[in-house]
């Protein structure tokens, strides 16, 4: 059955989820941005992110985005992604408004094809941040740490002001040839 997302609860075990977090403290922390600088657009997004680079998260999550495509989505996805951990502060009220993941207006050759969220955080360490979908209406959690969401990139969806702590997690976007 074709679903806008595929959940694994506490999918990821807690030593990776200490392992990302390790790779993450090595990086400097730079601002969240957008693909556009238009200036309606730029409250859109309020947090820190630290990219990543490792071969083994490509080697952790494919087994999540070869079931989620081959049971729901049927997208064309390679092998290739990139990787970044988002730090939401309440201190900022950090937050993501609606949003897709694909560049619709980029030139590479490559779209976002699946977007993928780990939850890095306990989430008894922050309040609000919750993650939403625009076009779902869900009681899923997905706020169990090591807790994975898929879903395909087109998909709008938002991360809601975090109103006390810091929520923490691994977002990765793995390409395929343009959308058709």
């Amino acid at each position: 059955m074709r679903e806008l997302f595929w959940l694994w609860p506490s999918g990821v075990s807690s030593d990776d989820v200490d392992r990302i977090l390790s790779l993450g403290a090595r990086q400097s922390s730079e601002p969240g941005t957008l693909f556009s600088t238009a200036d309606e657009l730029q409250g859109l997004r309020s947090c820190g992110v630290r990219w990543l680079r490792d071969e083994w998260l490509i080697e952790l999550l494919w087994p999540f985005i070869e079931e989620a495509n081959t049971r729901g989505f049927g997208v064309d996805v390679e092998r290739r992604a990139e990787f970044q951990i988002v730090e939401y502060q309440a201190t900022n009220r950090d937050h993501y408004g609606w949003h897709h993941d694909v560049h619709w207006n980029g030139q590479d050759s490559r779209d976002r094809k699946i977007s993928i969220t780990v939850q890095l955080s306990d989430s008894n360490a922050y309040s609000g941040g919750d993650f939403e979908f625009e076009e779902v209406n869900t009681n899923a959690d997905f706020r169990a740490i090591g807790t994975v969401v898929a879903f395909p990139s087109y998909v709008r969806h938002r991360v809601q002001p975090v109103s006390a702590g810091t929520r923490l997690a691994l977002v990765a976007w793995f390409h395929g040839p343009r959308w058709r």
